[in-house]
């Protein structure tokens, strides 16, 4: 098949949830003899160069991307408080971009349109005049359900009104979209029902994350023993939001407290004030890593403090891949078909994240045990080969009416 892969951000490098994912997912086609071609809006005007794992993927697909201004001004936010909309998803939208689109579904048929991600949701208009492909929605997340449990978090009145006003308006958005696909691929049962509470009546399929497993290589002999450590992107709210919480509350714990392990924090995008947080000898903040696996394989002790967001959390099926020892809450874990206590430790207060790092630090060979279940859990359901055969099969079950 023919198939076209529209995403709201260049997926290279492979550094994240989302581009590990779209890249996995583009692998997997190939493999199967698809020919793959790839549009990426390039809101970050990134053109890093690319390691031979980007140059092999990219040698063997239809590439282009199309460098696109998301800035919104202090007026534009003023502005967008009187609309119906949102500024976080109206942003993504460029009349030269979608004319650039239309051009390339004139040129050559599809017969799937993959749209990763509600933000390219803005050009399924167009798209869909424009061609008869099969159009699918792949949901990364329920976009509004980030929103209003953001806001859950938060005390200060303004904020928790402003951050609820948009969960509003982008779910309104959401439930206008939803039917004008061909179907949907989701990452979660959770998710699924979601959708189908909110009036879905396409085809909606649950395919978990899939990924290479000959790329995870855990090396025992490098991992530094005890120690915690969190590795995402923070320009992600629902990542900023829980390792703040995580380093507010167990702040004197690591620092002076019972828990002696050092704690590090790896990424991109972190904000400069979490320099504040730095503490010599017991928590690092450590930035973008080289090599992100190599930064995992160091450590032995996951920390995946989500308190909001939903979708299944990449980083934790990577980690899980290595062979780590995961300490997460129930909502970041969302979507793993996980067994408490086995492959996995679930933490959704102070006290459980306490007890669970306490038995974690003090036993090594309980860690190693409950990485190496993890990892067995990802061969048995998270092989890329696998999950994609599933989603082509999916494809042909999908009908253009």
């Amino acid at each position: 098949m023919r198939i076209l892969i529209l995403t709201h951000r260049v997926p290279f490098p492979q550094n994240g949830g989302y581009s590990i994912v779209v890249c996995n997912t583009i692998r997997g086609l190939v493999n199967l003899g698809h020919e793959v071609s790839l549009v990426a809006l390039n809101a970050k005007k990134n053109h890093h160069e690319n390691n031979d794992d980007d140059k092999d993927l990219l040698s063997k697909i239809n590439y282009r991307a199309y460098d696109i201004d998301i800035n919104v001004s202090v007026i534009d936010v003023a502005v967008n408080l009187f609309s119906t909309t949102s500024f976080n998803i109206d942003k993504y939208y460029d009349p030269e971009f979608e004319k650039l689109l239309i051009r390339e579904l004139r040129i050559k048929d599809y017969d799937i349109i993959q749209f990763e991600g509600l933000l390219v949701s803005l050009y399924l208009a167009a798209v869909r005049k424009a061609s008869k492909a099969k159009l699918i929605y792949r949901s990364h997340n329920i976009e509004n359900q980030i929103w209003q449990r953001l806001s859950e978090q938060k005390s200060d009145p303004f904020k928790k009104s402003y951050l609820k006003m948009h969960a509003k308006r982008i779910k309104n958005y959401e439930l206008q979209q939803l039917n004008n696909f061909n179907a949907i691929a989701v990452f979660t049962e959770q998710d699924k029902n979601t959708l189908l509470q909110y009036g879905t009546k396409i085809p909606i399929e649950v395919l978990p994350v899939g990924i290479n497993l000959n790329h995870y290589k855990p090396d025992f002999s490098k991992t530094e023993f005890p120690s915690l450590f969190f590795l995402g992107s923070l320009d992600w709210l629902p990542n900023r939001e829980g390792v703040e919480w995580f380093i507010e509350n167990f702040n004197k714990d690591l620092i002076d407290g019972d828990l002696r392990v050092r704690f590090y924090v790896a990424g991109n995008d972190i904000p400069e004030r979490f320099d504040d947080y730095d503490v010599m000898g017991k928590i690092f903040i450590q930035g973008e890593v080289d090599d992100a696996l190599e930064f995992v394989n160091s450590k032995s002790i996951m920390i995946v403090p989500l308190l909001s967001s939903g979708g299944m959390r990449v980083k934790i099926v990577e980690g899980m891949a290595m062979q780590k020892c995961i300490i997460s809450t129930s909502l970041g874990a969302e979507g793993i078909n996980y067994e408490n206590g086995v492959n996995i430790l679930i933490a959704n207060n102070y006290d459980e994240f306490y007890d669970a790092i306490k038995l974690c630090i003090t036993d090594e060979n309980y860690c190693k045990n409950i990485g190496i279940n993890a990892r067995k859990l990802m061969e048995e359901q998270h092989n890329v080969n696998h999950v994609t055969k599933k989603l082509v099969d999916f494809y042909q079950t999908v009908d253009t009416n």
